[in-house]
């Protein structure tokens, strides 16, 4: 969003937590967007604090976990995964406020509506994975984990309807599984991954049955911040 402001030349505020990413933050910064950070950590409190914010005349909040046309980004990688590998068996995807995996999901089923959707949460934070066991919007009292972009606590009803009828199923992994998929994309791959970019790998190498042949992991953001990249090569 930062990005796109500044390709615009429209101005942007962006609303965090209290110790939030410091890589994304520097990032933003960067880009010249207004930075608003909320007193808490949890990811709610900034949800709160631009809702208030876009109260004013001549601003407009977007919330990528409810804006109707957001998912239409994400749908193209959909497409491409389809058009790159026509055999595809399963997509696994990272899923946070399901605006990611909503998107690619839509996009899959209509081209090839055998195609296994994944979606893959931090223990920590299973908000959607308890909705979508479910059916219903769970939400959870905290969400503890290193992945801050799978850190949801509180789904949306629609999206939780969406999930429920696009996503095949949901995994949890934790994050020392989420470290050693870090780790794995790094040394491996020479891919470098945010927790949340690689939870999609995570879940994989704790279990690739039902997947079939061709499973494709999303790895989406490498907004890694120095200490944690550190816990992922330097464990014993």
């Amino acid at each position: 969003m930062a990005y796109a402001a500044k390709q615009f030349g429209v101005k942007a505020k962006i609303f965090l937590p209290a110790n939030c990413n410091p890589v994304k933050l520097g990032r933003i910064a960067g880009l010249g967007a207004g930075i608003m950070k909320s007193g808490d950590s949890d990811p709610a409190s900034a949800f709160a604090m631009a809702t208030e914010y876009a109260k004013q005349a001549g601003v407009h909040f977007l919330n990528d976990a409810t804006d109707e046309d957001l998912p239409a980004g994400p749908a193209t990688i959909g497409c491409e995964i389809l058009e790159q590998l026509p055999a595809t068996s399963a997509i696994f995807v990272p899923m946070g406020d399901t605006a990611l995996i909503r998107g690619i999901a839509a996009a899959a089923k209509q081209i090839a509506p055998q195609v296994k959707i994944i979606g893959v949460q931090a223990e920590g934070a299973p908000s959607y994975y308890l909705s979508w066991k479910e059916g219903r919007v769970a939400g959870t009292e905290t969400c503890e984990t290193i992945a801050d972009g799978l850190a949801t606590r509180t789904p949306e009803a629609a999206n939780v309807r969406d999930v429920k009828n696009l996503v095949d199923e949901v995994l949890l992994v934790n994050d020392e599984q989420l470290l050693r998929a870090i780790e794995t994309l790094l040394l491996e791959e020479h891919m470098l991954a945010e927790p949340a970019g690689a939870a999609s790998t995570a879940a994989l190498l704790q279990s690739s049955s039902g997947c079939g042949d061709h499973a494709v992991l999303v790895v989406s953001g490498a907004n890694i911040s120095r200490e944690v990249l550190r816990q992922a090569v330097g464990r014993v």
